[in-house]
């Protein structure tokens, strides 16, 4: 009789180690899920590519964090992919992009963290100097919302046109009011712009796609000035409005906001991207 209490007692020892070890296992594999983080990125370059391997290394090592990445094509996919849950972040577009996505989508998608400033840039395989441009000039545009009224500004910035009074963030062509030089401007998906240049006499093209594409500084004829209208151009890392205080979200916003990070965008890219977190625009 003793021994078959003892035996009892041996093997409810048993199964509550194993109850015990299970239910720590489980929730260990629970807490590594929760530490992994992807983040929906567009066309990395390699010089991107390294960025992004200080950013994991300082989420790693400092936070606990593993961030995976995930590459889309173009701007259509990575807010679709956060809003359903494909990714837990993207780290893509402005601010600008952003609202007028979630206006146009019903999005609920909100900035948890500035990145960099990109100041976009009119390139030309014909001309060397906005000046040669010709009467009648077709220039390329992105075509989606914020882009394309990015693109505008930069012309209008350039003295090439002029909006109507009372024209807003979102400019449009029907918001130009004078144009003496009849520009045909020719709007296009973004990441079709670089490839329009040797079909039209400039392009307005994101750095997204003009690295990729080799565009040179050769090729510049007018750069965005980056003042405090630029404000909205500023790129931000991106969550769904529930998920903006996640302590594992906002980690990964910090160990991008580092010094490394800085000293490696300098490196790679100069004064064509800057980051932005300590930005003063004046």
């Amino acid at each position: 009789m003793r021994k078959r209490r003892r035996n009892l007692i041996i093997w409810l020892v048993i199964a509550a180690v194993v109850i015990i070890g299970g239910i720590v296992g489980f929730a260990h594999h629970r807490s590594q899920q929760a530490k992994t983080v992807t983040v929906g990125v567009v066309a990395l370059s390699n010089d991107d590519e390294k960025i992004w391997n200080q950013v994991e290394k300082t989420a790693k090592d400092k936070y606990g964090v593993t961030i995976k990445l995930k590459n889309f094509t173009d701007y259509n996919q990575p807010n679709k992919a956060l809003k359903n849950g494909d990714v837990d972040l993207n780290a893509f577009q402005h601010q600008a992009f952003l609202d007028a996505w979630n206006k146009a989508n019903h999005g609920n998608l909100v900035s948890i963290g500035k990145t960099i400033i990109a100041p976009i840039r009119l390139y030309s395989k014909k001309y060397h100097n906005i000046k040669d441009l010709p009467d009648g000039a077709t220039i390329a545009v992105p075509n989606d919302a914020s882009n394309e009224s990015r693109a505008l500004y930069v012309l209008k910035n350039a003295g090439l046109i002029t909006f109507k009074k009372g024209t807003g963030k979102l400019a449009t062509v029907a918001d130009i009011d004078k144009n003496p030089h009849n520009l045909k401007i020719k709007e296009l998906s973004a990441d079709q712009c670089a490839r329009a240049l040797n079909d039209v006499d400039a392009a307005v093209v994101n750095n997204t796609y003009a690295v990729p594409a080799k565009l040179t500084k050769k090729q510049v004829i007018y750069t965005e000035p980056v003042n405090k209208d630029s404000e909205q151009w500023i790129n931000i890392i991106v969550a769904n409005k529930k998920d903006k205080n996640k302590q594992a979200y906002k980690d990964v916003v910090k160990a991008y906001q580092t010094t490394q990070v800085k000293k490696l965008y300098q490196k790679y890219y100069g004064d064509t991207q800057r980051t932005a977190w300590d930005l003063n625009l004046k």
